[in-house]
């Protein structure tokens, strides 16, 4: 990188309209709000309530966790940059921009995909789930998912910082990422895209395709459980299918097709690291019985006593 004669890059944004900047800036900031204390929530309310101490609520209080940063790695520089004239970057800041992207994102496919685990072993083989999941166990596939995430995010950047950047630098998207940097390098990038897309498309087809066969698994094992057994356990993974959906479907979207400058690309973005992350929690309190009763029976005590 010390060769480029490019330092910093002009960032086009969302929108070129003032106005249009203006109501995103007011619909984002309470988002990213939410989706901060949201996820911040679940995550105290895991660690402090006795009653969610099962390793399903483990992996969803660092999920929950991996959420707030993997937002907040675009979402704060998003919303500053809707109220500057000229939005800016280091090419260093760039960089960085994109591997803690990259790094938090692939952790929460990781995460997700224990979970989808973690609800195999519970329904297909309840007899032997204590012993299978045992605490060690749930503390070793947490921190697979970040080594998983941080060693992903080091081959996208090892592959970046190898290109040369001589202008222009006008970025045509509203963050750092991988195809739009690309665009402004000074060579041929179509191996380093091919590289890409098998390091990050295809790596998310695959991990799609291992969530939905063991919800498959399960579908097929819950033949033989009773009705209220079927409803219990089809309650439980309903929060996560919805979860993984709304993640996988605008990633694939975007990792696993050819890169442009479409807005319609801009806002398949704008949905996966500001819309969704703030939808988690959301999803998880409403359709979870246990996690809205420790949250009334936790926070309801904390606000009687604070007015008392």
């Amino acid at each position: 990188m010390s060769s480029n004669n490019v330092t910093e890059l002009i960032i086009v944004g969302l929108f070129q309209d003032p106005e249009m900047q203006k109501v995103c800036f007011v619909v984002f900031l309470p988002v990213y709000l939410a989706t901060v204390v949201g996820n911040g929530l679940i995550v105290l309310t895991v660690n402090l309530s006795k009653s969610l101490n099962s390793p399903m609520y483990f992996f969803l209080s660092y999920l929950s966790l991996v959420e707030i940063v993997y937002s907040s790695t675009v979402v704060p520089k998003l919303i500053t940059d809707l109220l500057a004239k000229i939005k800016t970057i280091s090419l260093k800041g760039c960089i960085a921009q994109i591997f803690f992207f990259h790094f938090f994102g692939v952790t929460e496919i990781f995460l997700l995909t224990v979970m989808a685990y973690d609800r195999y072993v519970a329904i297909c083989k309840p007899l032997h789930y204590t012993t299978i999941m045992s605490h060690s166990l749930c503390y070793r596939l947490v921190a697979g998912s970040w080594v998983g995430g941080f060693l992903h995010s080091m081959v996208q950047i090892f592959i970046t910082v190898q290109l040369p950047f001589c202008g222009p630098n006008v970025l045509d998207h509203y963050f750092c990422d991988l195809n739009p940097l690309f665009k402004l390098a000074c060579t041929d990038t179509s191996v380093v895209g091919i590289i890409v897309l098998a390091n990050s498309g295809l790596f998310s087809i695959f991990s799609f395709l291992v969530l939905v066969s063991s919800y498959i698994v399960i579908l097929v094992n819950l033949r033989n459980h009773s009705a209220e057994g079927r409803r219990k356990a089809l309650s439980t993974c309903a929060s996560h299918v919805t979860v993984v959906l709304l993640f996988f479907g605008p990633a694939i979207f975007l990792y696993l097709r050819p890169s442009s400058t479409f807005t319609e690309d801009k806002l398949v973005a704008v949905f996966y690291t500001v819309i969704t992350p703030m939808l988690n929690p959301i999803i998880y309190t409403l359709r979870n019985a246990e996690v809205k009763i420790a949250m009334r029976k936790l926070w309801g005590k904390k606000i009687s006593s604070g007015v008392q």
